[in-house]
């Protein structure tokens, strides 16, 4: 009996798949009809002589349109400019990173000859498909002259028949040098598919995926054996470039990264190229899996760098893209599904760190990458701390904007009253009262901001602070929302908002240790327009960072306890810094948000420190954040590349 219900089963089921095959066959006959038609009128307004002879007004219009664009990403004309003179300043720096970089005579055979404690074997995985003679020749070529030597060059080729010469090539090569491996797929899988057949032919400690038609800089193997054998790491990776025309001087973009953050890498595959790591890392799973093909290196780096014990980035230029026609560096129309796979390797690897509910939609500087909506987990109580000295205007755009705007129902305002003496904010203060959700505490020492807030926190009823100047103004509706998804999570510390000036610039999208004048901490993007997309898009999605303000900041209450509070002893500047880095002390993660926006009218209530006995506080205070944070000061921020500029905030290179 449960035979024959099998048998039903099976039969019934092969006759749906049947079904299928025939609906599904039937409709790609009508869409290659459909495309025929397309493509024929497509060819027939293409050889309209109408369509010919304006040409010279179609390409006028499209540089319109590309200008046009242009602004709008810059934020303003003088943005444009701006642009322009960092992209001029890069062009300075190309020639330093491309084969000037390259070692001399003498630096090669020094790192030829240098033996390290642990001269691990190095399998370079590449796979091949109908890959043109002279990428092919320069790729191997590039691999051949690395100067550290213990490597082999795993190929397996899947091109079809009219591109024979692959193989050709390829034997040519192995034949005179040994540690050349080649295979002859018997059928075309993919880029996924393909670099696993390459795994299968490694014999390496560790592996490091290649594509077939990039090049390596002749050092980047010795690099990445000497942080093994600094750091024992077990994943690595470097910076990169795109290149044209065959010269890796002509280059396009320069991708100075940060190092390991996880929420970078969740939001934009900033590591990308190029990977290496310790083949045990693949113990239990896959090299790269088929269902991402496309962005099956995003979906490796975020499985690999989760198991890895010791994830380091190499600071330099070592890596670099090849851009022509059809390769994923000149743009995702020319491999659509990019977008797809990327998003769905980013769920995949959410979903395996605990997330269930959670959004990934593309944003404005780029289709891959993302804005990551968490669930927030219940309604916990929001504790806003607004530290206060008279200013009634910018107190009551404060708190008005915050009652107005924010779709979070559930916070208290507590406003810690300082020494004010003007009767207009007392009447205020009366106002206030009638709102249950207000709090009027009184601090009756001189100022100190720090102290202010402490004060302000031990009175807070809410699982969660959130440290806010008098001079915000709110902007986004649910940013409340966008701040407490991150604060939430086990691993966040502090969360920070974006901030702008009255007049749209950047006043905050994040801090960076060791910038600045003082050289104690600093805002990147500082001064920059609003529609900006920043270095590399980063200002278009969250990311980590050493510290964010405490013009708009929220920890959970716990965290801010076991911190300390603020330190007192940093009565006006540099208290948010310090408090930033003792949660990264602690092991937390701090974290910007550009989708939760504010205005912010600084310095309006204790007016400037670049004068009189405020700069003498402030250079007395920076003193002291120097040596109590002299190691990682000197060790340098992590989310900032050291090949950038310490004296502006625009990412200038040093160069």
């Amino acid at each position: 009996m449960k035979g024959r219900q099998m048998d039903k089963d099976y039969r019934e089921a092969y006759e749906q798949e049947k079904y299928k095959s025939t609906y599904l066959a039937g409709r790609v006959a009508e869409l290659e009809d459909q495309v025929d038609d397309l493509q024929f009128k497509l060819d027939r307004i293409k050889n309209n002589p109408v369509w010919k002879a304006s040409a010279p007004f179609r390409r006028c219009m499209h540089f319109c349109i590309r200008q046009v664009d242009r602004v709008k990403n810059c934020g303003s004309l003088s943005g444009v400019i701006d642009k322009m003179k960092y992209k001029a300043n890069e062009r300075k720096a190309m020639c330093h990173y491309g084969t000037e970089s390259f070692p001399d005579d003498a630096e090669r055979e020094r790192q030829k000859n240098t033996v390290f404690d642990r001269m691990v074997k190095i399998s370079v995985l590449t796979p091949l498909w109908n890959t043109p003679e002279n990428f092919l020749r320069e790729m191997i070529e590039s691999v051949q002259a690395q100067t550290y030597q213990n490597w082999e060059l795993c190929l397996a080729d899947g091109s079809d028949d009219a591109h024979a010469y692959v193989g050709e090539i390829c034997r040519e090569y192995a034949k005179k040098d040994r540690r050349i491996v080649y295979k002859k797929l018997e059928k075309n899988g993919g880029i996924a598919e393909n670099t696993n057949r390459c795994l299968e032919m490694a014999t390496g400690e560790y592996v490091a995926p290649f594509d077939h038609d990039d090049l390596l800089h002749p050092c980047v193997l010795y690099e990445y054996v000497k942080v093994i054998n600094e750091k024992d790491a077990d994943y690595i990776y470097c910076d990169e470039a795109t290149f044209k025309n065959g010269d890796v001087n002509q280059m396009i973009t320069m991708h100075f990264k940060p190092d390991y953050a996880i929420d970078n890498l969740r939001a934009n595959n900033y590591i990308c190229h190029f990977s290496m790591f310790d083949k045990k890392l693949l113990e239990g799973t896959e090299l790269y899996r088929t269902k991402f093909d496309g962005s099956q290196d995003h979906d490796m780096i975020l499985r690999l760098t989760d198991k890895a014990r010791n994830v380091v980035h190499v600071p330099k230029l070592l890596y670099y893209w090849r851009q022509h026609a059809g390769s994923v560096s000149s743009g995702v129309e020319a491999k659509p599904y990019v977008v797809e796979s990327a998003r769905g390797a980013v769920a995949d690897h959410l979903r395996r760190h605990g997330f269930s509910n959670f959004k990934i939609t593309s944003t404005r500087a780029f289709e891959t990458i993302f804005k990551i909506t968490y669930e927030i987990i219940g309604e916990p109580k929001i504790s806003i701390i607004i530290p206060n000295k008279d200013h009634v205007e910018d107190l009551r755009r404060c708190i008005t904007s915050i009652i107005e705007k924010s779709t979070y129902d559930n916070y208290e305002i507590i406003v810690v009253e300082n020494n004010s003496e003007t009767r207009e904010i007392f009447a205020y203060y009366e106002e206030l009262a009638n709102n249950p959700a207000v709090k009027i505490i009184t601090y009756k020492g001189d100022f100190n901001y720090s102290a202010i807030n402490n004060l302000g926190v031990s009175e807070a009823s809410g699982e969660y602070v959130l440290l806010l100047n008098n001079d915000i103004q709110i902007i986004t509706v649910n940013w409340m929302e966008e701040l407490l998804m991150y604060a939430q999570r086990p691993d966040v510390g502090a969360v920070g908002a974006k901030l702008y000036y009255p007049d749209k610039t950047i006043q905050h999208a994040g801090v960076v240790i060791g910038l600045g004048a003082h050289r104690t901490a600093g805002h990147v993007h500082y001064r920059q327009k609003r529609e900006n997309l920043g270095y590399m898009g980063r200002l278009c999605y969250a990311q980590n960072m050493s510290a964010v303000t405490g013009a708009c900041l929220l920890v959970k209450k716990a965290l801010y306890e076991e911190a300390g509070g603020l330190d007192e002893s940093f009565a006006v500047s540099l208290n948010d810094v310090d408090f930033c880095l003792k949660l990264r002390r602690l092991g937390y993660l701090n974290v910007f948000t550009p989708f939760a926006e504010a205005y912010h009218y600084e310095s309006a209530s204790r007016g400037s420190d670049m004068t009189g006995e405020a700069a003498a506080r402030y250079n007395d205070e920076s003193a002291r954040f120097r040596e109590k944070w002299k190691a990682e000061l000197e060790a340098g921020d992590p989310y900032y590349n050291p090949n950038f500029s310490l004296d502006k905030s625009d990412f200038s290179l040093r160069v």
